[in-house]
């Protein structure tokens, strides 16, 4: 063995190790032989030598410079494979020489599975007819697939075990099958193509019927006449056509059969003619306008045509609102629904990443969004608690509580500039608080509204110094009546009065006022003699009310002695409205308990 396997120490050539190699499978061989007469024991130990010489060939194999190891079903052993996994241990049988066979999947323990096409069978036996009842068959019906209590024929009066006659036939015996994964989730085992050929044989029949038919019609109309007529009829030979005659209608009824759901299967974008068997694409409504057509100005938002994007507000330097105009810009939803919500919830992500918590968007939302929500709250709670201390120590409680200053001294920010002619230079003008009354309204011919002249406590009209709303405007020579007033001294009182000229509306009005006095004396005098008659019938009519309240309530108490069951129906109560006589009565025919009084005055 020592000369076999020695190699020189000039070189490690191939041939050398070739034979080294041929002479460890003769050793490996011979110890094969030899195991079967030795018993278990533990292997030798191997020389220096052997040793060294082992290694140089496991490296060899693995430079691929000598033939793989093989194990004992013939296969190529890695020579990258670890010992511990490919040789045998000792203790279980020294004489096998190292393989992978342990490694690879057992067929003592892998699952036997049904095939693709093995499924359960349905229906009975279709050959086995029996006319005797079996032993251990079903005593109702007579198949020996099952018993009495899973038969799933109707109970009999008198079962088949003792009548012998229409025993039913034998159900198949189901297999037990099991399937793979891919098995268990085919949709389509066990289904039967023949079962889909009754639906297309039932179809056809349909069709041939249509057919028949149609050519029934053609053979009616062509012994009729009709088609000849037609054929020979003027708007016929000029290419006219009857959209809505009965013969074009029937020849047509097979396209419109065919083409009855054509409308229905149309995609979106879509438009399909099931004339002519073609599909247009509509590219986009008319109604839409491309991106780069909005603002022709080649300095407005860029268009990417790659990506037909235009991410800023093609109107931004058009002087139009953003939320006024149909399109701008494709950076709006960066700025709207919960973008901006999104964006500062990844912020304080990173922020408490930072500080050391295990937060991440993707990873946990849930936990980020509570914990978020937990910070906002304690946030706002911060702030206040700041805010209560600051207040506590300094005051100024007054100063937040106040109105802004633009309420109070109707001042605001706004820049705006003046000319010294009072036009507005820079900045917009401050708008005029409009009223909800008419402004400016000049009627009957006046320059100038009502109320813009006042004197002696009254309101009248600037252009004609006239004090009546509804007059007519006089002018300058209105002004000059009003003017020229003439004072009366009074000689009893030695004061001046001012006596103005009246006018037709002043006489008219002080007519009215005098009928009115009038009409006020004699209602005057009339009430005056109406009213002592009405104290008088009011006076009998309160002695009247005071009898019937007196009869009312001796009413009252001889049926309060009589027993409830026996007291008539509704008795005490009456369903009018009372009089005021009536109810002055009551008023002062009321007891009252709680009047100290009441034992004086006989009650």
């Amino acid at each position: 063995m020592s000369g076999c396997l020695g190699v020189s120490s000039g070189g490690t050539g191939e041939g050398q190790i070739t034979m080294s190699a041929a002479a460890m499978d003769a050793g490996n061989v011979a110890t094969l032989s030899g195991s079967k007469e030795m018993s278990l024991e533990e292997p030798k130990k191997m020389t220096r030598e052997d040793w060294r010489k082992k290694k140089e060939l496991e490296e060899q194999r693995k430079l691929g410079n000598a033939p793989a190891e093989v194990d004992e079903e013939g296969k190529d052993i890695n020579p990258h494979i670890p010992q511990y996994i490919s040789s045998v241990p000792w203790y279980i049988d020294p004489s096998k020489r190292p393989t992978l066979k342990h490694q690879r999947p057992q067929p003592e323990k892998q699952k036997q599975y049904s095939s693709s096409g093995d499924w359960y069978k349905r229906g009975v036996k279709e050959n086995s007819i029996t006319t005797k009842y079996r032993k251990g068959a079903c005593e109702n019906c007579g198949a020996m697939t099952h018993k009495k209590k899973d038969c799933f024929e109707r109970p009999r009066r008198v079962g088949a075990k003792f009548t012998g006659t229409n025993i039913a036939p034998d159900e198949h015996v189901q297999p037990q099958l099991m399937f793979d994964y891919d098995g268990k989730r085919d949709r389509w085992n066990g289904y039967n193509p023949e079962e889909h050929m009754k639906i297309v044989e039932e179809y056809a029949k349909v069709d041939l019927a249509k057919r028949t038919l149609k050519a029934q019609k053609l053979q009616e109309e062509l012994a009729s006449g009709k088609l000849v007529e037609q054929a020979n009829s003027p708007k016929h030979q000029w290419g006219e056509e009857e959209p809505n005659s009965q013969t074009e209608k029937d020849h047509n009824s097979e396209d419109e059969d065919e083409d009855k759901y054509a409308d229905d299967i149309d995609m979106p974008g879509q438009n399909f003619d099931s004339k002519r068997r073609i599909t247009v694409r509509n590219l986009r409504i008319r109604e839409d306008i491309a991106k780069y057509l909005r603002n022709l100005d080649p300095n407005s938002a860029y268009y990417d045509p790659k990506t037909r994007a235009m991410r800023e507000n093609p109107y931004a330097n058009a002087g139009k609102n953003p939320d006024e105009v149909s399109y701008a810009g494709d950076n709006f939803v960066r700025y709207t629904g919960d973008t901006i919500s999104m964006a500062q919830t990844q912020l304080f992500a990173w922020e408490a990443y930072d500080k050391g918590s295990e937060v991440h968007l993707q990873a946990d939302p849930t936990k980020l969004e509570l914990l978020y929500k937990s910070f906002k709250v304690k946030k706002e709670d911060f702030k206040e608690q700041q805010k209560e201390s600051i207040l506590e120590k300094y005051g100024g409680q007054e100063h937040l509580d106040a109105p802004p200053a633009e309420l109070l001294l109707a001042q605001t920010e706004d820049y705006v500039e003046y000319s010294r002619h009072g036009t507005v230079i820079k900045g917009q003008e401050r708008a005029v608080a409009s009223s909800k009354y008419e402004e400016d309204v000049k009627i009957h011919n006046h320059t100038h509204i009502w109320g813009s002249y006042w004197k002696e406590g009254r309101w009248g009209y600037k252009c004609c110094h006239s004090f009546f709303k509804y007059s007519y405007c006089t002018g300058e020579a209105g002004k000059e009546t009003a003017n020229s007033e003439e004072c009366i001294i009074n000689d009893t009182t030695g004061e001046e009065s001012v006596k103005k000229p009246q006018t037709l509306m002043e006489m008219h009005q002080e007519k009215l006022k005098e009928e009115k006095k009038k009409k006020k004396k004699k209602r005057k005098h009339r009430k005056s003699s109406s009213e002592s008659d009405d104290e008088e019938k009011k006076h009998e009519k309160l002695k009247k009310a005071l009898n019937a309240e007196e009869a009312r309530l001796l009413h009252v108490k001889e049926i309060m002695q009589i027993d409830e069951r026996k007291r008539p129906y509704s008795s005490i109560y009456e369903t009018r409205e009372p009089t005021e006589e009536e109810m002055e009565a009551y008023r002062m025919k009321r007891q009252r308990p709680d009047d100290p009084m009441a034992s004086f005055l006989g009650q």
